[in-house]
């Protein structure tokens, strides 16, 4: 596991931390994919795992994880769009993942599951489909080190922003400031230096096409990340 673990907002001109999703990037690639994004300032490298069950789509597992490791010192953020978590996570944990996020809608046992990463020694997180209410993850507030909004339905990349899930994003600002925790606001789906707009009260941003869709892949990072 990576010692490099930059889970506190940014503490550079009120910005975002940056997180390119590797879901956008050229798999034949991925090792000079992730050399060049961290060279232009990317914070953490976000890892989108999909089963094809609880999303439609399929992606990577923990071998793809294990091996990202072995070529970069960023934080791997993994993001588990899968059903029952619980029983992938320790592959995840000794794959080398600094943090793992769930969905509260993916197992009955969420608590359980959140418990498993954090004794696992990784960053917690959770996150719910945009068509759940906020109400159902709010319970597991004091569990987390992280909550993902997602602004788009989880399973495919390269869609567009959903504006109506910002209001999640104050919501949990507010009551994260409320109880006095220090947990981090991350927002996926959509993102652009448009849309970054709207979601001041973020912590951290996963940019996919954003960012490896760039030609200036340093200027992409930088519009997002100070936004202020």
């Amino acid at each position: 596991m990576s010692e490099n673990k930059p889970w506190e907002r940014k503490a550079k001109l009120g910005g975002f931390l940056i997180a390119p999703s590797i879901l956008s990037a050229d798999f034949a690639r991925l090792k000079e994919e992730i050399d060049d994004v961290t060279t232009a300032g990317a914070d953490w490298i976000h890892v989108d795992v999909m089963d094809g069950h609880f999303v439609p789509n399929l992606t990577i597992g923990a071998p793809v994880v294990k091996s990202l490791r072995k070529v970069t010192t960023l934080p791997l953020d993994c993001h588990l769009m899968i059903d029952n978590p619980e029983k992938y996570i320790p592959d995840f944990l000794k794959a080398g993942a600094d943090g793992i996020t769930i969905h509260v809608e993916s197992t009955p046992d969420v608590a359980g599951a959140l418990q498993r990463i954090r004794h696992g020694g990784a960053r917690v997180g959770i996150t719910l489909r945009p068509g759940t209410p906020l109400e159902e993850l709010l319970p597991y507030l004091e569990q987390v080190d992280l909550v993902l909004v997602m602004t788009v339905e989880p399973g495919f990349g390269g869609q567009s922003f959903m504006p109506d899930q910002v209001r999640k994003v104050t919501r949990l600002r507010q009551e994260i400031d409320a109880r006095g925790l220090r947990v981090l606001i991350q927002v996926d789906g959509g993102i652009t230096a448009e849309t970054v707009k709207q979601v001041a009260d973020a912590d951290c941003l996963v940019a996919g096409s954003a960012v490896f869709g760039a030609k200036n892949r340093a200027a992409a990072i930088a519009a997002l990340s100070r936004f202020e």
